[in-house]
């Protein structure tokens, strides 16, 4: 087969039933799904190329349009293929941020505990943060200093303060300029918005949180990998023992 350059098949069709493969009638969706992906793996499948007409590759693939069509919905929902209304179903350019975007999604369904919520942001956050300081821009670092700021004056309101809580982390996501890992911690923050409000209530914690909150932005301004990385892994295992503790009241 081969692709114009906006990404449209030319005229040869592919030649299916040795790319495709036949998929058994009793599988799912998801199955024939897999196939497809593993064709985008092994190459046979590029960014841009125009899948068979539905009916078609139903046909190749040897099982239902309904599957097949579940199946490509799926796929449509992470970004590994794009169904054109009027035009037909095609490959994306499957760029890493855009396969990312709905991330937070499968989190959610995957029923991730908030334990294991906390591990993933204690493996990336602390590296986010190193990365920050040396990274930053001078914008950037206004930018920390000005929501330093705003965060003192917001630790009596809980609203506010999980706004300025969110906001923080997202400045030094950004300010580490990595597209990918931006894409994770959007999906984490969506994912813990409930623990967020949960530990922003409790007693103490709000002015706690902005000490810790103020030595992970000193240590950005200072440019000190180190040190921020340690900040940020100490903020982290405060939210840690405070969500533990919480639990704890909680069934007593």
């Amino acid at each position: 087969m081969t692709r114009s350059r906006d990404g449209d098949s030319a005229s040869e069709p592919m030649t299916a039933t040795s790319k495709f493969g036949v998929v058994e009638r009793d599988m799912l969706p998801e199955r024939i799904a897999a196939r497809l992906v593993s064709l985008i793996g092994e190459r046979q499948l590029r960014p841009g190329d125009k899948l068979p007409p539905e009916r078609e590759l139903a046909a190749i693939m040897r099982v239902s349009r309904a599957s097949l069509r579940e199946a490509l919905r799926g796929l449509s929902m992470v970004n590994i293929v794009e169904i054109r209304q009027g035009s037909g179903t095609y490959v994306t350019s499957l760029k890493p941020e855009l396969l990312v975007e709905h991330l937070h999604f499968f989190f959610a369904l995957d029923d991730a505990t908030f334990s294991e919520w906390l591990e993933a942001r204690q493996i990336l956050e602390p590296a986010l943060a190193a990365a920050a300081a040396t990274t930053a821009t001078d914008t950037e670092l206004a930018q920390l200093r000005g929501w330093l700021a705003r965060a003192t004056a917001a630790v009596e309101d809980p609203d506010a303060f999980l706004q300025a809580d969110l906001e923080l982390h997202e400045l030094i996501t950004n300010a580490a300029h990595n597209q990918i890992l931006a894409r994770f911690m959007a999906s984490l923050a969506r994912l813990g918005m409930a623990s967020r409000r949960r530990t922003n209530t409790l007693p103490g914690v709000r002015r706690q949180s902005l000490g810790e909150h103020a030595e992970i932005v000193n240590a950005l301004l200072a440019r000190d990998p180190r040190a921020a990385a340690e900040a940020m892994a100490h903020h982290l295992e405060h939210i840690r023992t405070s969500l533990r503790e919480s639990a704890v009241r909680d069934n007593t």
